[in-house]
């Protein structure tokens, strides 16, 4: 016979209010928000989703652990941020050159050589966007554990799922490697605790981010308030295209999570031709300018992306010149080409099956922050050598690129993958008539 032992309090109910609850999801119907079909989604329980019947993109998900796991998840994340955030990244020793950096150096030294617009994007990308959407997380959750609606917090909620995509710690991470592979050769590099805790940080990031479904979040915080956010899906509503729930099509916005309403996004095309058309002509700049200055007692050299990378080959690291020639040219003449036939193929007939347009819309999508590289790149060997034995400065094109980056990546975000489904649609009906 089992041997009883009492549990104390506060275990009990931790254990009733949290470990037992069960997290479902009740049986309603959605629209994909990448081919725009109509799927019946079945009740869903903890560690059940659903995907779309025609392009397969995820629709809902429910986490295995959907209470404690993301808390946890989210607390580890803010130690290992402070962590790193507070510890010694890189140390580098050459002749004449001594520089001990940390992440917070580097923000610092890029103000003080009057770089304030390269602070301000690692400082948004590596610092600020993670720590917003940590804490916001963790209060989301505590409130979602807890069963206690807390003040703002669908507001906290939106602004959550937003910025999931808007933080680059990985893409930083790699871009230090790189930077490794061209700084060890002239100096002796040492890594710190904080540079082995990043990689760490960067998973457990991504797994953060990969535990917040928001369409699950959004209806636990409207069963929080008592009420549902499921309407029939007919003619009278219209199904958010961000959290997936219908809403009443009188409405200008979306009551669950405050996106404008609209069957297809309003002037998409136009908006994102308007980005790419700007990204394609800073692009030119970007590589016909100098990108670094490097200069020492008895030498200048500037560069531009392509001459640097035509050095890195001729002198032996060929290795991080096809890095940078795949982060620097490949990919953003790609990211503009792909946007471009994209944008294209809504209106005239389309170059390959709406299949292969889907997935190449997802890699476009997924692969242009990664062009960022060549931008932290500067960054690193920026702090590493700013002494008058060894500097390095970023050229006027860093900017450009820069913006090329970002503009690709907002014309990503602006074009509405529907309309590709709509046009073969049409089309595949013209052929059957």
């Amino acid at each position: 016979m089992a041997t009883y032992r009492p549990v104390k309090t506060y275990q009990r109910l931790w254990r009733r209010k949290i470990y037992k609850r069960r997290a479902t999801l009740p049986a309603h119907i959605v629209d994909c928000r990448e081919c725009g079909l109509r799927n019946h989604i079945p009740q869903l329980s903890q560690g059940q989703e659903a995907a779309c019947s025609r392009c397969g993109h995820e629709l809902v998900r429910v986490e295995s652990n959907p209470y404690i796991a993301p808390l946890a998840y989210t607390t580890t994340t803010l130690i290992l941020l402070a962590i790193v955030y507070s510890q010694m990244f890189l140390t580098i020793e050459m002749p004449g050159v001594y520089s001990r950096l940390t992440l917070p150096g580097m923000m610092k030294i890029l103000i003080v050589q009057d770089w304030g617009f390269l602070a301000e994007v690692m400082f948004i990308f590596i610092f600020g966007t993670p720590l917003l959407f940590l804490l916001l997380a963790f209060y989301v959750y505590l409130a979602l554990a807890r069963q206690q609606f807390m003040p703002y917090l669908l507001y906290a909620t939106r602004t959550l799922v937003r910025l999931r995509n808007w933080m680059m710690i990985d893409v930083f991470f790699i871009s230090t490697l790189v930077a490794y592979i061209k700084m060890y050769t002239v100096s002796t590099v040492t890594f710190g605790p904080a540079f082995w805790l990043m990689f760490v940080l960067g998973v457990m990031l991504i797994r953060t981010a990969v535990s917040v479904p928001e369409h699950w979040v959004y209806y636990q915080i409207h069963h929080l308030l008592h009420r549902t956010p499921i309407f029939p899906a007919d003619d009278k509503h219209i199904c958010c295209s961000r959290c997936l729930y219908f809403q009443p099509a009188h409405e200008e916005e979306c009551g669950v999570c405050g996106t404008d309403l609209f069957n297809r996004r309003p002037r998409s095309i136009r908006i994102s031709l308007c980005f790419l058309i700007a990204a394609a002509i800073l692009y030119l700049p970007a590589n016909l300018l100098p990108i670094m200055i490097s200069s020492n007692p008895i030498n200048l050299e500037i560069s531009t992306i392509l001459s640097g990378i035509q050095y890195m080959w001729n002198d032996g690291d060929r290795l991080i010149a096809a890095i940078i020639f795949s982060a620097s040219i490949v990919v953003p003449t790609l990211k503009i080409l792909s946007m471009a036939v994209l944008l294209a193929s809504t209106r005239i007939s389309m170059p390959m099956s709406i299949g292969k347009m889907s997935l190449l819309y997802r890699a476009t999508e997924w692969i242009g922050r990664w062009s960022m590289i060549d931008i932290f790149v500067i960054i690193l060997l920026m702090s590493a050598f700013h002494t008058p034995m060894a500097r390095v400065q970023p050229g006027p094109a860093s900017i450009y690129f820069c913006l090329v980056v970002l503009l690709t990546m907002l014309s990503a975000h602006f074009f509405d993958p529907r309309l590709l489904w709509d046009k073969a649609t049409r089309q595949q009906t013209a052929d059957n008539d």
